[in-house]
C-alpha cells in the first residue's frame, strides 16, 4: 500500500483498444512523476474475454489478490462481443470486481470540454458539467446469473438494501459539497421510479432521510424519464445525480453523448476502501490495432485516480497533479485538436503526444 506519496497502481488493460489506451494513461501519469513530488509503481496483470479464451476465467485470483494490495486500480477495457459464457452473455471482468470489492459508487462525471462539438444547441455557450453516480453493486444488476429462464418467461429481479443506499447518499452529498468547495452549484437530485415501484419509493425515502444530515446541499427528486428529456434539453441545469444501477448505466450514456462521445468519457468505481478508474467505452475491436483508438477517457480516468488517491490519503500533491491532466487536456481540445470520432485526423498517438506536451 502506499507511503507517503507512493502508489502502487494494478493495471488491467484489458481486451480490444484497452491496452491501446491504457499506454497513454501510462505515459501521462509518468510525466506527473517528473513535475511532482508523486511517485507510480505499475504492476499489470490479465483480465478480460482473451484470457477467457486462454483459460476458462475472465480473471486469474492473482489478478483479484494484486487488485487487493494496490492503492488503485486502473482498467482499459473488458470484454469482446463474439466471445461469450455459455448463457450467451458477455466476459465483464469490470463488473465482477463491483461485486468482489463492493464498489457501490458509479461516478461517471460529464465534462464538455473547449473545442469538443456537443450536439445540444447553446452548450459551447453554456457549458456540461455535471455527474451521474450510479450505485453499481445492486438495482437490476443484482441479477446479474441468477435470472430465471423458462419456455414461456424470463425474469430478474431489483435488489434496493438500506446499506448500500445509505452509503450512496452519502458519498454522493460528501461530493456534492466537494464541488461547492470548488465553485460548482453543490446541488444532487436523486433519480427514480417511485411513482411507480416500490423498491424506487424506499430509494427516494432513504434519500430524504440523508438529505437532513446535508442541508446547505441543493436537493431534487425527478423521475428518470422526465430526467432524460431534460438532459438533452438543458444539460447545464445539473450538477450532481445518483440513481439506481440499471438506470445509471443508460443515463451515463446519455450524458457521455452530451460531451463528445464515450471516448471523451472517464469513470470511477468506488467503494469504502476500493476504486477502479476506466473509460466509459467499450473495447471497439472494429478499430482495434488501428492507431485511431481515443485515449481522452482513460487519461482523465487517471486523473479521477489522483483525485481520489489525494482525498483517500490526503495527499494535496495527487488533486493538483489531477487537476493538471485536466487542463492539459482542456488546453490541446481548445488548441484545435480533433478526434478521428469528430471527423479530424488525430488518432492516439497525436492526441497523447499533444497531451504530454501540454502537461
Amino acid at each position: 500500500m502506499s507511503a507517503n506519496n507512493a502508489f502502487h497502481i494494478a493495471v488491467l488493460a484489458g481486451d480490444g483498444i484497452g491496452p491501446e489506451v491504457m499506454a497513454p494513461a501510462i505515459e501521462v501519469l509518468r510525466k506527473i512523476e517528473t513535475k511532482s513530488g508523486l511517485s507510480f509503481r505499475f504492476t499489470e496483470a490479465a483480465a478480460g474475454a482473451n484470457h477467457y479464451l486462454a483459460t476458462g476465467k475472465s480473471m486469474p485470483d492473482t489478478t483479484i489478490k494484486l487488485c487487493e494490495e494496490a492503492d488503485a486500480i486502473l482498467l482499459g477495457a473488458c470484454g469482446l462481443p463474439s466471445v461469450r459464457y455459455p448463457d450467451n452473455t458477455e466476459i465483464a471482468p469490470q463488473i465482477q470486481l463491483r461485486f468482489i470489492f463492493d464498489l457501490y459508487a458509479g461516478v461517471r462525471p460529464a465534462r464538455l470540454i473547449p473545442g469538443v462539438p456537443s450536439p445540444i444547441v447553446g452548450a459551447d455557450q453554456r457549458g456540461i458539467d455535471l455527474v451521474v453516480i450510479r450505485e453499481s453493486t445492486e438495482g437490476l444488476f443484482a441479477s446479474m446469473g441468477k435470472g430465471v429462464v423458462t419456455h414461456e418467461e424470463a425474469r430478474e429481479t431489483m435488489v434496493i438494501t438500506r446499506k448500500t443506499s445509505e452509503r450512496l447518499f452519502e458519498f454522493s452529498f460528501r461530493l456534492a459539497e466537494r464541488r461547492k468547495a470548488r465553485g460548482k452549484p453543490g446541488a444532487l437530485a436523486c433519480v427514480d421510479k417511485a411513482n411507480v415501484f416500490k423498491a424506487f419509493a424506499f430509494f427516494r425515502g432513504i434519500f430524504d432521510e440523508i438529505a437532513k444530515r446535508h442541508p446547505e446541499v441543493k436537493t431534487d427528486r425527478l423521475y428518470v424519464d422526465a430526467c432524460s428529456a431534460m438532459l438533452v434539453k438543458r444539460p447545464w441545469d445539473f450538477d450532481v445525480m445518483v440513481m439506481e444501477n440499471m438506470f445509471g448505466d443508460i443515463v451515463s450514456d446519455i450524458t457521455a453523448s452530451l460531451i463528445g462521445g464515450l471516448g471523451m468519457a472517464p469513470s470511477a468505481d468506488i467503494g469504502d476502501k476500493y476504486a477502479v478508474f476506466q473509460p466509459c467505452h467499450g473495447t471497439a475491436p472494429d478499430i482495434m490495432g488501428q492507431g485511431k483508438a481515443n485515449p481522452t477517457g482513460m487519461i482523465l480516468s487517471a486523473a479521477m485516480m489522483l483525485d481520489w488517491l489525494a482525498d483517500k490519503h490526503g495527499v494535496e500533491g495527487a488533486a493538483e497533479a489531477g487537476e493538471q491532466i485536466e487542463r492539459a487536456v482542456d488546453k490541446v481540445y481548445a488548441g484545435g485538436l480533433k478526434p478521428m470520432e469528430f471527423g479530424g485526423s488525430n488518432g492516439t498517438a497525436d492526441i497523447t503526444k499533444a497531451v504530454l506536451a501540454a502537461l
